[in-house]
């Protein structure tokens, strides 16, 4: 089954993102698949608000293993599975936690297998601190070898947020040449141009 893997900072809005997707895919429920950097594995069954309520909030680094649910695209007269991963955020220099760093090599190990990657960036912070700090060093050389391949986009999250119009613009002429697709993971903004990328991918 084909992979499309969220990276990004700690507190960007993944886990946020891809729950919503599901939603937006017309899913009410989900089940999560976690795995943790050991191989533990782990299954929750979850209405949607529900597992946002559980899996997201404003701690950093609340993710600390791969989380997937599988989802269905239309295609034609048939569906298209494929399996959308939440990942642990990307942060610059050594943290102190050893079950954090273990978390963070595990989302950078799964970068190579996934077909599709979509990287999110806080738009908003990019108004103020440019798209490479926004982004951080460890997530712009993650970029530098994924935008590479033909699967990798730039999701530009918080655009319900005041500054975030002005760093969109900071993240595009950074990334020339790669989509970026302005969103709200929160409510559920621009992803109909996300849904279409994805399909053309899988």
């Amino acid at each position: 089954m084909n992979r499309c893997l969220v990276i990004g900072k700690t507190n960007v809005g993944k886990s946020v993102f891809v729950l919503h997707f599901a939603r937006y895919l017309g899913m009410s429920h989900v089940d999560v698949y976690s795995q943790d950097p050991e191989g533990r594995r782990r299954l929750l069954s979850l209405a949607v608000e529900n597992a946002v309520r559980t899996l997201s909030g404003g701690e950093p680094h609340q993710t600390r293993c791969l989380q997937s649910i599988t989802l269905e695209l239309p295609v034609g007269k048939g569906k298209r599975q494929f399996e959308i991963v939440d990942t642990s955020g990307l942060m610059d220099g050594i943290h102190a936690d050893v079950s954090i760093r273990r978390a963070m090599a595990q989302t950078l190990a799964t970068v190579r297998s996934a077909q599709v990657i979509l990287h999110m960036v806080d738009a908003s912070k990019a108004a103020n601190k440019g798209a490479v700090e926004a982004i951080g060093e460890v997530d712009y050389q993650v970029a530098q070898f994924a935008q590479m391949r033909t699967g990798y986009a730039i999701l530009a999250n918080k655009m319900d947020l005041p500054t975030a119009v002005s760093g969109l613009e900071i993240i595009r002429r950074e990334f020339i040449g790669h989509p970026v697709f302005p969103i709200s993971a929160l409510y559920g903004q621009g992803f109909k141009d996300v849904k279409r990328f994805v399909l053309q991918c899988i």
